[in-house]
């Protein structure tokens, strides 16, 4: 009996995706929302918690193009379903830590597990969509991103509160397994996939790139290395994400040390800048066919212009120290998550827009580490300034690295997509 089609699939396809990303970061943001308790309960430092974090991120750095290779050659659906088991029982390993230093391998096996899921998502959209939405539903995927980071707080102190900071880890862990059999059961590409009308497939093979509609070769590291469009992207990559991941690992710290807020302030407050994260994807994501549409730019001076937006935006942030109200310090949060993820968003879609869909994975994890090698070593810059000077002169350099980054990107990405035969002629002379 054949399955009845779905109109507009394309769509449900990318809320599955979102529903992926919204868990990878409830997992990943668990540790922020429970660091107060753990420091009190597991007798951990500033400092020791800067070397759990950045544990996370330097196994992510070095999984991204590993993962990004794998999923390249096996396929974004077995995949991402064994990266996200992965990723689900490490979180949940979590509950039986005892010292910082057990937490620590914990967390790093969660960050090699997690390192799959944005090149995964992109993917999944390079294979979804035509060029001129994709900027849209990285903008919807992404947007899981933060609210998983909303979700965390609440969720992970009402555990604490009721049961122990134990049980945290192994709820949030479980809720993966329910996802991976939906995802299975649902993803398919569009060639394969039952439920789309020819229509929109025809839609979507139509409005893909030429690199993406003829060229079936597998450039390799050292050929996506050798291109400017990868630095023009990784090195804008490597000055944002310091941003992202002290939002993510350090808010609820900030608000306790330095706020002085309780757990149950810090529950109904430190959701909020992931909320103005969430807007940051939405806009960020339409921002860019708007400049398309009514003011004629071409498809990457788009994303340019919102990464030029969004540095602005981060400005922000800089400002949190010198505010006395821990409410206005919030806000300002909110500013800056918001102005991250619209630069974050546009940085993602580039690599579909500049890189053939068949190294879109393996070119997403490259950019990715570098982005997370960046975040690494400003963890460990947080942890040691943080506790010896404070944290205003950090937020400061978050402000200005976005400022940089979008002149890099200004600098190193050209106006319009390299063709095939161009990409191939730039790998060439390299």
């Amino acid at each position: 009996m054949a399955k009845r089609k779905i109109v507009g699939l394309r769509w449900w396809i990318i809320g599955v995706v979102m529903l992926g990303t919204v868990l990878n970061y409830l997992t990943r943001s668990s540790l922020s929302a429970a660091a107060p308790t753990l420091k009190e309960q597991l007798n951990i430092s500033v400092e020791q918690y800067s070397y759990v974090v950045a544990a996370f991120q330097a196994c992510y750095t070095i999984m991204q193009p590993i993962a990004g290779f794998i999923l390249d050659n096996i396929g974004i659906k077995i995949g991402l379903a064994i990266f996200c088991v992965g990723w689900s029982i490490a979180n949940m390993l979590h509950g039986f830590a005892g010292s910082w230093q057990s937490l620590a391998f914990f967390r790093g096996l969660m960050g090699m597990a997690e390192a799959a899921v944005i090149p995964a998502a992109l993917k999944a959209v390079t294979e979804w969509f035509p060029a001129k939405e994709r900027s849209i539903a990285t903008g919807w995927f992404n947007i899981g991103s933060s609210i998983g980071g909303m979700l965390a707080p609440p969720l992970v102190i009402a555990c604490i509160t009721y049961y122990n900071w134990e049980t945290a880890f192994v709820v949030t862990g479980a809720l993966g397994f329910f996802w991976v059999a939906l995802w299975l059961m649902f993803f398919r590409t569009p060639d394969e996939h039952p439920q789309i009308t020819e229509e929109e497939r025809q839609y979507i093979l139509e409005g893909q790139e030429e690199s993406h509609k003829n060229d079936t070769s597998k450039p390799s590291v050292k050929q996506i290395m050798s291109r400017k469009e990868f630095w023009g992207i990784a090195i804008p990559k490597f000055l944002a994400e310091p941003a992202w991941q002290t939002f993510n690992f350090w808010i609820p710290l900030y608000l306790s040390t330095v706020r002085h807020m309780d757990l149950k302030e810090i529950a109904m407050f430190a959701w909020i800048p992931f909320l103005a994260a969430d807007m940051g994807c939405i806009v960020g994501g339409y921002l860019s066919p708007m400049l398309m549409k009514y003011f004629n730019v071409s498809l990457l001076n788009s994303r340019k212009l919102v990464v030029v937006t969004g540095s602005i935006c981060m400005l922000a942030p800089a400002a949190i120290g010198t505010v006395a109200s821990p409410y206005t310090a919030i806000a300002l949060f909110c500013v800056g998550c918001f102005a991250h993820q619209t630069i974050s968003g546009a940085l993602i879609t580039m690599s579909s827009d500049v890189f053939p869909r068949n190294s879109v994975g393996t070119a997403n994890g490259l950019t990715g580490m570098a982005g997370y090698l960046g975040a690494t070593i400003f963890s460990f810059i947080v942890g040691i300034v943080a506790s010896k000077i404070g944290y205003d002169p950090l937020f400061i350099c978050l402000s200005l690295f976005d400022v940089v980054g979008a002149i890099i990107v200004c600098t190193l990405i050209g106006s319009s997509v390299p063709t095939g035969a161009e990409q191939k002629a730039e790998v060439a002379t390299a």
